[in-house]
């Protein structure tokens, strides 16, 4: 039986690896991940899966085989931290998409590339967000030009939030739900961000995950947001934890709204399916 050769950069991270179960789970995928761990964890290796350990920059040096499938999400990808950590953000985003293009342009593989939601915050460049949102939105603009110039095979994909399984709870790239979580387990105060009337699109990871194989699979070119259309202010969670909570200064890049771009991926028959008060009152029973 021929199999569809899937690679999956960033496969040992949070959606990475929760993509890379659910892709080898069918029979007709052989699947391959590359990551440089510095987020992923060798603890989320997911057993039939074949994991390489590099950099994208790398990447027709260390992968000898052609792909049907490239999901790219193995990118830096945090907003208000990217002000501190601005040579990984460049490294890590655009660093790697020169040379994941000409990979595709070689192998005749698919990009599914994972873009970000903060780009809608100021019309879709991402300048005035912070140098994550930018570096994002130009590699956005930089596949689309590529899929114009040398006909290759696209679709932009856009998450709202993610939580769920394998997510980071740890150190400065942790997640907000992971880090309330946690929180609430330990008996701490949840810490949030001024002024805490953020709005955010909470998504499930599996919720996210099923988007991303129905674009992968049918979707073609930009546009294919996959968010929840449950909106909640970072205060609305907290309070959903039901915890003591802790106020923090205002930072920088903190986006206070993001529009939802969600049409396109419904037509292809997407819906949410978890909602984010029901993981909530699971981890309060479990406190």
């Amino acid at each position: 039986m021929v199999k569809n050769k899937i690679l999956v950069t960033g496969g040992a991270g949070f959606i990475g690896s929760n993509l890379c179960f659910q892709l080898a789970k069918n029979p007709q995928n052989e699947v391959y991940s590359l990551d440089n761990y510095s987020t992923g964890s060798k603890e989320n290796h997911i057993t039939g899966v074949h994991y390489l350990e590099g950099e994208v920059k790398d990447i027709s040096a260390l992968i000898d085989f052609n792909p049907d499938y490239i999901y790219h999400l193995g990118e830096y990808s945090r907003v208000e931290q990217s002000f501190e950590d601005l040579d990984k953000v460049w490294e890590s985003n655009n660093g790697g998409m020169f040379p994941m293009l000409k990979f595709v342009i070689k192998t005749g593989a698919k990009l599914i590339y994972a873009g970000s939601s903060t780009k809608f915050g100021d019309g879709g460049i991402g300048r005035n967000q912070s140098p994550y949102a930018w570096t994002k939105a130009t590699n956005t603009e930089l596949i689309l030009n590529f899929a114009a110039w040398f006909n290759i095979r696209i679709s932009i994909v856009y998450f709202y939030n993610a939580y769920g399984n394998n997510e980071i709870s740890y150190g400065k790239y942790a997640t907000l739900i992971a880090l309330f979580s946690r929180a609430i387990r330990a008996g701490k105060p949840l810490t949030v961000v001024s002024p805490g009337t953020q709005e955010r699109n909470f998504t499930h990871v599996d919720d996210i995950v099923d988007g991303l194989i129905l674009v992968g699979e049918n979707g073609n070119g930009d546009g294919y947001g996959i968010g929840s259309p449950d909106t909640y202010t970072v205060l609305d969670v907290a309070n959903l934890f039901d915890g003591e909570i802790e106020m923090l200064p205002a930072r920088k890049g903190n986006r206070m709204h993001a529009e939802l771009v969600t049409e396109k991926t419904k037509k292809l028959g997407w819906e949410p399916k978890r909602k984010l008060k029901d993981y909530i009152a699971g981890i309060r029973l479990e406190s």
